[in-house]
């Protein structure tokens, strides 16, 4: 039985998919800003943590910038959900207009080359409006989402995903999602995966903006086991377009040991979201705790990190 917080979710995301579509576009957008200032003068949990988390990108901002970052990064998270909710009624087209890409080439030759790539991209921008785009211009892309409660939402998004072109699987407890994406290596596709918050509570420890958090295996595990490329794409995001940079690609050493080398392949990831958020902070919409400093000690309590592998 679903509770009232996550029935009020469910009833709100669908209130927006069939609301927001049939707005005009100006309009929506309007009401999304208001929303997002509303939201930000009410100070809630989610703004105070993201002011916490600009104060480690930019150390030397005093309380007053970080309060007016957080204003626009507010703006700019309420303004993903708009287009969120309106991207289903965009033509393959229009898709295709509204995205930039810096570097992309790099990308294409792990495609050419038939290797298969793996792009780690963190919750900056509008990664959905990417995905769409590699769905329409490149045939699809491989990803992964959270479970989100109660279940018929995480199928709602699952579907909303899937409409775009995108392979979506849910990392639920007690499933091997690690070894479904292995599985479709085969296929040569683009792997698209969030690398900047560990949902495992056995992440692996970097160092971020010059503090310890933990970051997903996955994208330096994946690309160490399957051949693939693996990269960083930084994402980011204005009134117009779908930005997205591809970064060097980080090179793979398999003669050091598995477990060795993806500690060190995520920290190398690590660096380049760094690189990306740093350059445009108030795109990236982390209103959770990432820093072990912030996070409940018992999530930090894990002694060693889940490398995914198959002997675990």
């Amino acid at each position: 039985m679903q509770t009232p917080s996550e029935f009020l979710a469910y009833a709100g995301y669908t209130a927006g998919w069939r609301t927001v579509r049939f707005m005009p576009r100006r309009l929506a957008y309007a009401t999304f800003s208001q929303l997002a200032d509303q939201a930000w003068l009410q100070r809630g949990k989610g703004v105070r943590q993201l002011e916490r988390n600009y104060a480690r990108i930019v150390p030397d901002a005093t309380s007053r910038q970080l309060r007016m970052m957080s204003r626009e990064g507010m703006q700019k998270y309420f303004r993903y959900w708009c287009d969120v909710f309106r991207l289903p009624d965009q033509s393959p087209e229009k898709i295709l207009q509204t995205v930039r890409w810096e570097n992309k080439h790099l990308m294409l030759e792990g495609i050419a080359a038939n290797k298969g790539v793996v792009a780690a991209v963190s919750h900056s921008g509008n990664w959905d409006h990417i995905g769409a785009y590699m769905g329409v211009a490149h045939g699809g892309v491989i990803s992964v989402a959270e479970d989100l409660k109660p279940e018929r939402l995480t199928e709602k998004f699952l579907d909303f995903r899937r409409g775009l072109g995108m392979d979506i699987l849910t990392l639920r407890r007690g499933e091997d999602v690690y070894g479904r994406l292995v599985d479709m290596a085969p296929r040569r596709e683009v792997y698209a995966l969030l690398g900047d918050r560990d949902l495992t509570r056995r992440g692996v420890p970097v160092e971020f903006f010059g503090e310890t958090t933990r970051m997903p295996a996955g994208p330096a595990a994946l690309a160490y086991d399957t051949g693939a490329e693996l990269f960083v794409a930084n994402l980011w995001a204005d009134d117009r377009f779908a930005y997205a940079r591809v970064m060097e690609p980080i090179p793979v050493d398999r003669t050091i040991g598995r477990k060795t080398a993806i500690k060190q392949l995520t920290q190398a990831i690590a660096d380049d979201l760094a690189a990306g958020i740093a350059a445009h902070p108030t795109d990236w919409h982390m209103l959770q705790p990432l820093w072990l400093s912030d996070l409940d000690q018992s999530r930090v309590r894990a002694s060693d990190y889940d490398d995914l592998s198959a002997d675990d």
